[in-house]
């Protein structure tokens, strides 16, 4: 069976995205797909570089069962543009970053991924770092919406390409 592969993108790399990759991250291992689908994020800048998730990202996902104390905030790199199949954005302004640092011919993989959402109307998942930890929960209940639905759309593309 072929792989997959995504990338969740914000800003920083600690509140956003670290969060859908650990909730992807449990929904891809309790599938059974996690030789399948491999799953990463990072950053459009370098706020944070090498540092852990926020700790009330961490607090907030813990509450739900997800684990985010092995991963550490990386930048977006020329190389992640061809080795992921997708790259969704947590909102408009890193989607356009994106947008300006890819190349032509992969501009098909970038996307937002509340596109995937079927429950949340929103169109980008807000960033909650200069909030209260509600903004945290709400970030976590967008994520998790959209990588349910991601996971739906990433089974029908196994499923074609086996």
């Amino acid at each position: 069976m072929q792989k997959v592969s995504v990338l969740f993108v914000c800003m920083g790399n600690i509140c956003r995205s670290p969060s859908a990759e650990g909730v992807m991250r449990r929904l891809v291992v309790e599938a059974g797909l996690d030789d399948e689908i491999v799953i990463d994020s990072a950053g459009t800048h370098g706020y944070h570089l090498g540092h852990a998730p926020d700790a009330r990202s961490q607090a907030a996902a813990a509450a739900r069962g997800y684990d985010l104390t092995a991963l550490r905030s990386r930048l977006v790199t020329t190389e992640d543009f061809q080795r992921f199949d997708w790259l969704l954005a947590m909102d408009a302004d890193n989607l356009a970053e994106l947008r300006a640092r890819c190349p032509a011919a992969q501009q098909h993989k970038l996307a937002l991924l509340m596109r995937f959402a079927s429950k949340h109307a929103a169109e980008h998942v807000p960033d909650p770092y200069y909030g209260a930890a509600q903004g945290f929960e709400q970030v976590l209940d967008y994520v998790e919406d959209a990588c349910e639905g991601l996971l739906a759309h990433l089974r029908e593309h196994l499923r074609a390409d086996s």
